[in-house]
């Protein structure tokens, strides 16, 4: 089985029209495409910059605000530069974009331009056509980031059918490679190279927003630092995926980030089936920190039980969990090292935080529980919770 198709779609910069390219987003994921949306107002190096890491076919373009043969035309300007001329660039724009616009674009490197009243049906199967084939012949990285994502695709290629990935880079042409990054003069904390500190908890918690906050003071932090997000979102077999964690993070829109997103492809527990052998090439890579962030869990999942694939773990929930009954159940209340209770600024976050204390309190362990609200700005809880995912 060949791994989906994965695409990025975006809204330009100065452009709030939102509506068009989430109904086609829903499409897409419909059909078995994985898409990674990177939201509305967006620049061109951040888009160039998510599709290279996402090692995605092509980038999707909405555009409703005007300006649209410049801005595609430094989208493809910028891919040539970085070396990554297979990612193609396709679009539309409603009424915005005209026939003679159309023209000039393609003409400039564009795909296809799609108008007004083009079918669903009909993006779809262009999609699947132009895109549908493996990337056999691959340009040659021009950079280190471009180089990891390649791998990470061969990882999840290689479990896409239905086999665990051999041997996949020569360790000391890696090595060469990374000797090339710029690395902080942090200690590392592990054998395998970067810290990795794992985020779970229920969808809706908040954990992306305080990731992104977290990422923030990382960067302010350590001037030459660099840190990856291994991020998850769902699917199952056969089906595509909306993978939207990109579309939150604000903060994470800097060259010393490296984000990859990835679907669970059918697999329980809130973790994809090529999740730990990615996980272990990003530790590898010469950043500091290896943030990994599951789907949102229910109270049954422990994704990272199994082997030991993160030295931290974090449980973020928000206060409107139900009884105190639910809290015996949750069994990340067991294992997790730190526990938020991110939203506290809501109204029943002082007695959530009483009970989760008392909770916490039967396990005579060592954990720790901080209030957040991670859609604040220089929230002094984000703040506490930064000193200890540092400082342990």
């Amino acid at each position: 089985m060949a791994s989906p198709i994965r695409i990025l779609t975006a809204v330009p910069i100065c452009d709030g029209h939102d509506s068009a390219i989430n109904t086609i987003n829903l499409e897409f994921i419909r059909h078995g495409i994985e898409v990674i949306y990177l939201g509305y107002h967006r620049s061109v190096s951040d888009i160039v910059r998510a599709a290279i890491q996402e090692d995605v076919s092509a980038i999707g373009i909405s555009s409703y605000n005007g300006g649209h043969i410049e801005f595609f035309a430094e989208v493809i300007g910028l891919l040539r530069k970085k070396g990554a001329d297979d990612i193609k660039v396709f679009g539309g724009g409603g009424g915005t974009i005209t026939h003679d616009d159309a023209v000039i674009m393609k003409r400039k490197g564009v795909d296809e331009v799609f108008f007004a009243g083009t079918s669903l049906e009909e993006m779809v199967r262009f999609v699947h056509q132009r895109y549908g084939k493996s990337r056999t012949k691959r340009p040659r990285p021009k950079s280190f980031d471009q180089q990891l994502a390649h791998k990470l695709s061969e990882i999840e290629d290689a479990y896409a059918k239905g086999k665990r990935p051999t041997r996949l880079r020569d360790a000391t042409a890696w090595q060469a490679l990374n000797a090339q990054r710029p690395t902080s003069k942090k200690k590392i904390r592990n054998s395998r190279g970067a810290r990795v500190i794992g985020f779970t908890g229920p969808g809706g918690a908040g954990k992306t927003t305080l990731i992104d906050e977290l990422v923030l003071r990382f960067l302010n932090r350590s001037p030459k630092g660099r840190i990856a997000i291994l991020s998850h979102d769902p699917s199952v077999v056969g089906e595509g995926a909306l993978l939207g964690d990109r579309a939150t993070m604000i903060n994470s829109q800097d060259d010393r980030v490296f984000m990859r997103s990835m679907a669970t492809r059918g697999q329980a527990g809130g973790l994809s089936p090529a999740t730990q052998d990615c996980l272990a090439l990003l530790a590898d890579s010469n950043f500091d920190h290896v943030i990994i962030e599951t789907v949102g869990t229910g109270q049954e999942a422990m994704p990272f039980r199994k082997n030991g694939i993160v030295d931290l773990t974090t449980l973020v929930m928000n206060p409107d969990y139900g009884s105190r009954l639910q809290l015996q159940k949750i069994v990340m209340l067991d294992l997790a090292e730190i526990v938020v209770v991110n939203k506290s600024d809501l109204q029943r976050a002082r007695t959530a935080h009483a009970e989760i204390e008392q909770r916490l309190e039967q396990n005579r362990r060592n954990q720790h529980l901080v209030d957040t609200v991670a859609k604040r700005h220089r929230d002094p809880g984000v703040d506490q919770l930064f000193e200890l995912i540092s400082n342990r």
